[in-house]
């Protein structure tokens, strides 16, 4: 049973352009669909495939009304860290509602990123509007901002926002000068003060060129630079989930691509804007301009009762150590 959610949810870059293609149904008509997925050849007229069209039905198509495009010509084959994808937006959704402090979004990413102690880069606040009102959890990441003040103050170029949303650290750029981390209105990054404690660190990726030209990001900590979430991008070249979304027991954290109006968090695959315009999503401190990409579902129709502490990972931590 674990090895299928894995497998679910690894794949869910291929399940979110299945979705997405709804949209180029309603501009392009089925027989100029393109796509780069279920490609089928001419001999297997006849079978169909499902898609979604842009009311969000099921229907079946001819696969050979599905036709592939080669766009390896010209293409430079090497993963360039600092472009990222151009053909792609991420964004992740966090359903307020289904938090339960269990943590195990906070412990896989420490575990993956090899974060230790304060520096994690998922933090769970207890959350109260008012003394009449009910607490609730809320899980706060980098917000990926369309308009990042961090990377507009980075006097090095350090830190930079790429194409496909995500906005990231080079430390091997990183002087350590914090201004990143005061123009930041979320808090969301960390300081490394003294040198991190991280053992043999296999994790590295590098945008390989020449070696005054490569370009890194995802290396291990740097005693004097900054850190914080990345959303996983060497999940993400692998078409994997983010770790926080995928550790997740109660399926909080859906992560897809706004391009596709597709997101998931493992288990089931959602159109974005129905899902934010249904429960009335929302971005943190949205008033400010940053244009996150993070966005919240409010903590409405919760199913369980509100635990303080640690309870939850507690509980989580002995069921998992059970199950191993």
């Amino acid at each position: 049973m674990e090895d299928s959610n894995k497998n679910q949810r690894r794949k869910f870059l291929n399940k979110g352009l299945k979705l997405g293609l709804a949209a180029t149904i309603g501009g392009l008509g089925l027989s100029k669909l393109v796509t780069k997925l279920n490609a089928k050849p001419e001999s297997q007229a006849g079978h169909t495939m499902e898609l979604m069209d842009t009311d969000g039905n099921i229907i079946q198509v001819d696969s050979s009304e599905v036709v592939e495009v080669d766009h390896s010509h010209g293409a430079e084959t090497t993963y360039k860290i600092r472009e990222g994808d151009p053909n792609r937006k991420y964004v992740m959704v966090v359903d307020l509602a289904k938090c339960k402090n269990a943590l195990a979004c906070q412990s896989a990413c420490n575990k993956h990123h090899y974060v230790t102690g304060d520096n994690a880069w998922v933090k769970v606040y207890k959350m109260q509007e008012t003394k009449d009102t009910s607490p609730y959890w809320m899980p706060v990441t980098c917000q990926h901002c369309d308009e990042p003040a961090c990377v507009t103050v980075c006097p090095v170029d350090a830190t930079f926002k790429r194409q496909d949303g995500l906005v990231l650290i080079d430390n091997e750029r990183c002087i350590g000068c914090r201004f990143c981390m005061a123009a930041c209105p979320y808090s969301t990054r960390v300081f490394n003060w003294s040198e991190p404690d991280q053992g043999e660190i296999k994790l590295e990726m590098e945008m390989h060129g020449t070696e005054s030209t490569a370009e890194h990001a995802g290396l291990p900590s740097v005693v004097g630079t900054v850190d914080k979430c990345d959303f996983c991008p060497h999940s993400i070249k692998n078409n994997e989930l983010p770790h926080c979304v995928s550790a997740c027991p109660n399926g909080v954290f859906y992560f897809g691509d706004k391009y596709e109006d597709t997101v998931t968090n493992g288990e089931e695959t959602l159109r974005l804007s129905k899902l934010l315009e249904d429960k009335s999503g929302y971005r943190f401190m949205e008033g400010l301009g940053t244009e996150p990409s993070v966005y919240y579902l409010p903590p409405v129709d919760r199913l369980v009762d509100f635990k303080d502490g640690l309870e939850d990972y507690n509980e989580y931590e002995s069921v998992k150590k059970s199950e191993e």
